[in-house]
């Protein structure tokens, strides 16, 4: 009966406890509530700031389906066999590899990808004819306030940085043709484009979204529009490079035995038209002769004849798609900055800190307190 007396004891002493320390923790907010309201107040200036001189960006996605006919392989067994007579090996890529579409994001990423969309002339509200957007990019764009600021503070030592390899660029000697090489510029320009250009995979429903995110709404379709159709080549020149090594090596053949046919074919002709009446052992032993290179040389050309028929066809099959689901579309409202949220991010920020330092101040006085109890022991003892 005692033990339970001190439990209960104990229990109303520690809930006793934890209502003084919600007291004494609301009486320390509203005695520091000015700090809060200050920070709050400063929170939402900074928002305000923010949101006022973000530039605008517009975003246009569209989405896609890969699709990819399945490669047959057994019905070029007859090429890998005259390959293999002339001394080429296709056997490696006759079974067609396929690209995965988690590549794609890469692809879209390269360097020669943003090489080529960067120099590709586009239309812009800015100007009157169109121009790259390499040229908008290090001729036009300028930085925003908020960009001249992170670039002269936070992005210091890159602007030193750049300085100085322009200056030791000047200088480099050497044969690098060979090499893909970007000068400052291209790269500055293909790293504000991977910001800008992305493609997203969904794994669950099988789909591809482009996405393409810049300040005119016009430039922007036009922009994903165009890499729309060089994800669409640069899928294409990868998947069918064995199927058009295939069919170059079978036209290659087939040009070479049409022409060896007509060869033949001409001079069974002319012999026969020549000995008309001569039935001598000789005359019908050449005729003979010439009518089985005749048939040899017809059965290769019309052999060769199929097998080119195959590889166009296997050309075509290999042949990705991506069928567009959601095409692209000029964007009417602008995806960013969404100054609502801004203003609710930062005024939530301001709170916090106010918070934080008013319980950063409690918390320095009660050590600095328990500090000075700690000496006063010390003192004591070194006056006695």
């Amino acid at each position: 009966m005692t033990t339970n007396q001190e439990q209960q004891a104990i229990k109303t002493s520690s809930s006793q406890e934890e209502e003084i320390d919600l007291i004494a923790l609301s009486k320390e907010l509203w005695d520091g509530r000015k700090t809060i309201i200050k920070w709050v107040l400063g929170g939402i200036l900074i928002g305000l700031v923010i949101a006022l001189l973000s530039p605008k960006e517009f975003t246009v996605t569209s989405t896609m389906v890969p699709q990819s006919a399945q490669s047959r392989t057994g019905n070029m067994s007859g090429l890998s066999s005259l390959a293999a007579m002339a001394g080429v090996n296709l056997s490696a890529g006759s079974g067609g590899e396929s690209l995965s579409p988690m590549v794609y994001p890469k692809i879209v990423q390269s360097a020669p990808f943003l090489l080529e969309l960067m120099d590709t002339p586009f239309q812009m509200e800015e100007a009157n004819q169109p121009f790259s957007l390499y040229t908008y990019y290090t001729e036009y764009k300028k930085p925003g306030v908020l960009g001249a600021i992170k670039k002269y503070t936070i992005g210091l030592p890159e602007v030193i940085l750049k300085a100085i390899r322009k200056s030791e660029e000047a200088t480099v000697t050497g044969n690098a043709n060979s090499l893909l090489r970007l000068s400052p510029e291209q790269y500055e320009v293909a790293k504000a484009l991977q910001q800008k250009v992305n493609v997203n995979i969904n794994d669950k429903e099988g789909t591809i979204v482009l996405s393409v995110s810049l300040h005119d709404p016009i430039l922007t379709a036009q922009v994903a529009n165009k890499a729309q159709q060089m994800l669409q080549r640069y899928i294409t020149t990868y998947r069918i490079q064995k199927a058009q090594e295939q069919l170059g090596f079978v036209q290659a053949r087939y040009e070479e035995k049409k022409a060896e046919f007509m060869g033949i074919q001409d001079k069974l002709a002319l012999f026969r038209d020549r000995n008309k009446n001569v039935s001598s052992a000789i005359a019908q032993t050449e005729e003979q002769r010439l009518q089985s290179e005749y048939n040899m040389a017809f059965s290769v050309y019309s052999e060769l004849a199929k097998q080119l028929e195959q590889a166009q066809i296997k050309v075509k099959e290999d042949t990705p798609v991506l069928t567009i689901i959601e095409p692209v579309q000029v964007p009417l409202e602008k995806s960013s900055p969404n100054r609502p949220m801004i203003l609710i991010i930062w005024t939530f920020l301001g709170g916090i800190i106010g918070v934080s330092t008013i319980f950063g101040k409690q918390f320095l006085a009660t050590v600095q307190e328990r500090w000075r109890e700690t000496d006063k022991p010390e003192e004591l003892q070194t006056k006695s």
